[in-house]
């Protein structure tokens, strides 16, 4: 037996829902620190901030579950459902932090997603987003059909990608922290890229 094969067979063990309750515990947590000063001097953007990152590093771990059993053998792919939809209850609250703590009037909201580039590639992720989480149960994938349920997933890919660049276009300045989620999104996304088949040689 192979490292890789006892390690999916001890994987086999855990169970999933650790990744909900933890998942859950985040804005919790973040709350918290708000309400206790933990957070420094302006709360509701840094608990914004902090969630729209969890979500971003969430989504790329998620993005890896293939590409990570393809190089080593490895298998996460029991926990990427759990780990998709904490990724999107990571962004709702993200974007909930933004809506009722952040802007909280209407007009101007709608008014920052129509000028606001990086606001409306991030609202468009999250649209995006929402077919995805809907669909991420068994049920699903016997009323679509297995083709047609990893067609509508592959919209994580493009989520994945505008979620970075909303991300690089957020904050001021030149910072490496965005770049590198960026190019780590760009370097999964471009290991599903079909490659080409070499022809033996007559």
């Amino acid at each position: 037996m192979t490292t890789a094969q006892r390690i999916n067979l001890q994987l086999k063990r855990v169970p999933a829902w650790p990744i909900y309750v933890a998942g859950a515990l985040v804005p919790c947590w973040y709350l918290y620190l708000g309400l206790t000063g933990g957070l420094g001097v302006d709360p509701v953007k840094a608990m914004e901030h902090a969630l729209g990152e969890r979500a971003l590093q969430l989504l790329i771990v998620v993005l890896a579950v293939t590409p990570l059993r393809d190089v080593t053998g490895v298998s996460l792919v029991r926990f990427r459902r759990a780990l998709g939809l904490v990724t999107f209850w990571l962004v709702s609250c993200h974007l909930a932090v933004w809506l009722v703590l952040d802007v909280q009037i209407l007009s101007q909201i709608w008014a920052d997603i129509l000028k606001r580039p990086y606001i409306t590639i991030g609202m468009l992720a999250f649209v995006l987003m929402i077919p995805v989480a809907i669909t991420s149960n068994n049920l699903s994938i016997r009323k679509l059909g297995p083709k047609r349920w990893k067609r509508l997933h592959q919209l994580t890919y493009a989520c994945a990608g505008l979620g970075a660049i909303h991300f690089v276009m957020l904050v001021k300045g030149f910072q490496i922290e965005p770049l590198v989620y960026l190019g780590i999104v760009l370097a999964l996304l471009a290991m599903r890229l079909p490659r080409p088949v070499k022809r033996a040689v007559a």
